[in-house]
């Protein structure tokens, strides 16, 4: 298996009364299809995985694994703060017939690196899943150094790492040192162009819940056609959008927004995020407008 592509960790729909909208979790899965993407995340941090019960959590991964019906690779994210909820999670998506797992470090609790790389360990044997690495120590507390990383080359299923630090240097160490071991998947928004540029093949962007089109476009400009040229042009349209998600403290939410503008009512972010004021909605529908304009 390989991560090649736009992989989109699918939102959540939740109604006002937090209950979770499977009919609309359903459409926004057509649509991604519909629209090219390659992949898509289940359970990740666009998905509120945080926000949800362990049951929660299940039911989405049945509802889904049942709706997509083999069409599209599915990817389970099973972060939890034990080792034993990963596994319990892992397992239940295996059984429900998900193709790869996505594996965090445990957030909250900080484990040191060896706690960490056992943790992995633990997960793949029990798993024995392709895995796909998430390394976003903002979130967790924890990163995932580059040691862990040697330390894992004797494990076939560590295929890939979901790259979330913002460091361009981390970025070229990754792809420079471990492109033997490792796929490198842009998971800092505003920097795809210089991940396409070093040679990444994989994206996985929140933003392709409501801009599909133009993140696969990127990529078929980028890695499919190596055409920079045209990445560029698409690239600079997209970054207004992709800074603001990345740098507007409020993800999420606005990630939500822009389905709920596309079309596709995925209702609000569980607390404790709270909806966008009139301000954030204004300055989030004016970029947004912007880069319509260029829609074909």
């Amino acid at each position: 298996m390989n991560f090649d592509g736009i992989w989109t960790p699918v939102v959540t729909p939740f109604a006002k009364d937090n209950s979770i909208q499977f009919e609309t979790l359903g459409k926004v899965v057509d649509t991604l299809i519909d629209q090219g993407v390659h992949g898509l995340i289940i359970g990740g941090t666009t998905g509120e995985y945080y926000a949800l019960g362990k049951d929660e959590r299940k039911r989405v991964f049945d509802y889904v694994a049942q709706h997509a019906k083999g069409r599209i690779p599915i990817m389970a994210g099973v972060n939890a703060t034990t080792t034993e909820d990963s596994l319990e999670l892992g397992q239940y998506a295996k059984a429900a017939g998900f193709d790869a797992i996505l594996v965090a470090a445990p957030y909250y609790c900080q484990p040191a690196q060896d706690e960490l790389l056992l943790h992995i360990q633990r997960v793949d044997d029990a798993l024995d899943l392709p895995i796909m690495l998430y390394n976003f120590p903002d979130r967790t507390g924890v990163p995932m150094e580059l040691e862990l990383i040697q330390a894992l080359r004797d494990r076939p299923n560590i295929l890939a790492i979901k790259e979330s630090t913002g460091s361009i240097e981390r970025m070229h160490a990754l792809i420079n040192e471990f492109s033997d071991q490792l796929q490198v998947s842009c998971g800092m928004d505003d920097q795809i162009l210089e991940f396409f540029a070093w040679g990444s093949r994989s994206w996985v962007g929140g933003a392709s819940n409501f801009l599909a089109p133009e993140h696969v476009a990127l990529y078929q400009a980028c890695v499919v056609d190596q055409d920079f040229v045209a990445g560029r042009e698409i690239a600079t349209r997209l970054l207004p959008m992709l800074n603001l998600l990345e740098q507007g403290g409020k993800f999420c939410q606005y990630i939500k927004h822009g389905c709920e503008l596309e079309g596709l009512p995925v209702g609000p972010a569980r607390s404790p995020l709270m909806p966008l004021n009139d301000e954030e909605q204004s300055s989030f529908k004016r970029t947004y407008d912007a880069l319509l304009q260029h829609r074909g």
